[in-house]
């Protein structure tokens, strides 16, 4: 990072960090023609539409959910893939038919397999959209040219090849944006992308530099999922030496703000929802009581008297961009901090966990059989 506050880094995970503005043209296009194929997946209103994924690729679901919901006029599922494969059943409704959306950027992890694999067999004419930074992976291979199913798979440059996924989680979420015709105004959420990694580096090292011990982020509606990418992000590029928590607005009173010490950091995504927002403001402002303003990040305020004097990381807002295409330009934020945290620490941003204790692919997973009948 350069102290002028233009992001930059040799890091593959910098360097991932830094081209998503660029690669959500391209991501763009590869959706633009499977958009044909797409339509023909989600039928009638009586099919229910599932996402999943796993870790970073689960949070790209709940982002996405509630933008989707209201696209297509019928209730959206965040469904983890984790979830499926523990209890399938659970994820059955009826004889209710389902379109799986699966995120994955390998697709090689055991559970994305599984999960698939397993409501293919409980749901009757379930239809599989995989979109996916990895056209050679499992899950792609498994389900291309299948009846039923149509893969996505993304620019080659979205495989993240750092150990976090970044440019992967947000081309994967544009995609399905873009996959049900939400309307996203590409090159205007390019441009604010731009604008944000313009800054970054200042706000990443201003937050690093406090050596927090704790990073708790809070988002309401789509942006609760925001939250939870920005905590794992923490987790993982610091390995667990800056602990990242997430929660909303309103539930982090319920108990989770019992985290709150002389060295956590609060970071609070403001909505672009006027109602939510007014949620989000009495929080920022209850956690400089509690922290003090140097302690207490309002993304996308502006002004700091309205959050108790807390700082603010400006974000633009591109007219018309929904609340998961603005959570595109927020993660840059946690992204960018969690990055600074890592290299604060010493840590090697790529191979943070050089011992293997956790792996890029997860490791370790045994699936067992399940017992239930199979449908027709």
């Amino acid at each position: 990072m350069h102290s002028s506050g233009r992001w930059s880094g040799d890091s593959w995970t910098a360097r991932e960090i830094g081209q998503q503005p660029a690669t959500w043209l391209r991501v763009a296009e590869a959706v633009r023609r499977a958009r044909p194929e797409i339509a023909g997946l989600v039928g009638d209103g009586r099919r229910r539409i599932v996402l999943t994924g796993a870790g970073t690729s689960a949070f790209v679901g709940e982002v996405v959910a509630r933008d989707l919901a209201r696209r297509l006029g019928r209730p959206v599922e965040a469904i983890a893939t984790t979830e499926i494969v523990a209890d399938p059943a659970g994820a059955v409704v009826d004889d209710r038919p389902v379109l799986l959306v699966s995120f994955a950027r390998s697709g090689n992890s055991p559970e994305s397999v599984a999960a698939a694999d397993l409501l293919h067999r409980l749901t009757p004419g379930l239809r599989h959209l995989v979109i996916t930074c990895d056209a050679a992976g499992q899950l792609a291979q498994r389900w291309s040219g299948a009846a039923n199913a149509v893969v996505v798979a993304l620019p080659e440059e979205v495989n993240d090849r750092g150990f976090a996924m970044t440019s992967s989680f947000t081309g994967m979420a544009l995609a399905a944006l873009l996959a049900f015709g939400v309307d996203v105004d590409v090159e205007a959420l390019a441009r604010a992308g731009s604008t944000v990694l313009e800054g970054a580096a200042d706000h990443a090292s201003a937050i690093a530099g406090a050596k927090p011990s704790r990073l708790v982020f809070l988002g309401s509606g789509p942006l609760r999922g925001l939250a939870g990418e920005a905590a794992l992000k923490c987790l993982e590029l610091t390995r667990g030496e800056v602990v990242g928590l997430a929660d909303s607005a309103l539930g982090f009173r319920h108990g989770p703000k019992s985290v709150l010490d002389e060295r956590t950091i609060a970071v609070v995504f403001l909505s672009t929802d006027p109602h939510t927002r007014a949620y989000d403001a009495d929080i920022a402002r209850e956690l400089v009581q509690s922290l003090g303003e140097e302690r207490v990040v309002v993304v996308g305020g502006e002004d700091a008297g309205e959050f108790g004097g807390a700082r603010i990381w400006p974000m633009p807002w591109p007219a018309g961009l929904p609340v998961a295409g603005y959570a595109l330009l927020a993660v840059i934020a946690a992204q960018t901090t969690a990055l600074a945290c890592s290299l604060a620490l010493g840590i090697t941003p790529d191979n943070p966990f050089p011992e293997g204790e956790v792996n890029r692919v997860v490791q370790g997973v045994v699936i067992h059989d399940f017992a239930a009948p199979e449908v027709g």
